[in-house]
């Protein structure tokens, strides 16, 4: 079991060069810096409103494009996750809201048991939103969970201005996933009748 619930996680490649220090239990600290403003801000605010402690550096290849640079945050993110939630012993597991910003409304299902699972159904009514590619946000999320090992499911409840429809959908998993990944005092071992999660 990994008692502190922190972890570092580091990946480099030819296109990205991605450093991140995470804690589950932490008090919504956050120190973001990707190269892409709205990104950092998305994840500002899943630290806040999940109250994770999160510190990531990002160096990509954006001269090309966001998108290595977008998924690898992902991926390396969702790998501290895992890491943090160590053996997976005594979590709530699941967790569902629905989490409204302005005029929409997203709800997000989350599963902590080890399968990777990713779908959703957002419809931005705009591509850019600051700079930012606002059809990565699926391949952002579909990364985390391969490297969280959990499932999400997404769904846009209603929809209007893309800043609030992308700040619903991560302020929602951020509070999705401090609710499954609280310890149940009532439970010993993983939460699962297989006796083991994945």
């Amino acid at each position: 079991m990994n008692a502190a619930r922190a972890s570092r996680r580091t990946r480099r490649t030819k296109e990205t060069d991605i450093q991140i220090r995470f804690t589950l239990d932490g008090t919504g600290r956050a120190s973001v810096q990707s190269g892409l403003p709205f990104l950092d801000h998305m994840l500002e605010l899943l630290a806040v409103h999940g109250l994770f402690d999160l510190t990531l550096r990002a160096k990509g290849d954006l001269d090309v494009d966001q998108h290595h640079t977008v998924e690898d945050i992902g991926l390396v993110l969702g790998g501290a996750i895992d890491e943090a939630l160590g053996d997976r012993k005594g979590l709530h597991r699941y967790a569902s809201l629905e989490l409204p910003m302005d005029e929409c409304l997203v709800s997000v299902a989350l599963d902590l048991g080890g399968r990777p699972y990713f779908a959703h159904d957002l419809k931005p009514k705009t591509r850019i939103v600051g700079s930012f590619d606002s059809t990565l946000v699926p391949d952002f999320f579909g990364a985390l969970t391969q490297g969280a090992r959990c499932t999400l499911h997404v769904t846009q409840r209603r929809g209007g201005n893309t800043h609030h429809l992308l700040e619903a959908t991560f302020k929602a998993f951020g509070r999705a996933l401090d609710t499954a990944s609280q310890r149940d005092p009532r439970r010993r071992g993983v939460p699962s009748s297989k006796g083991r999660i994945g």
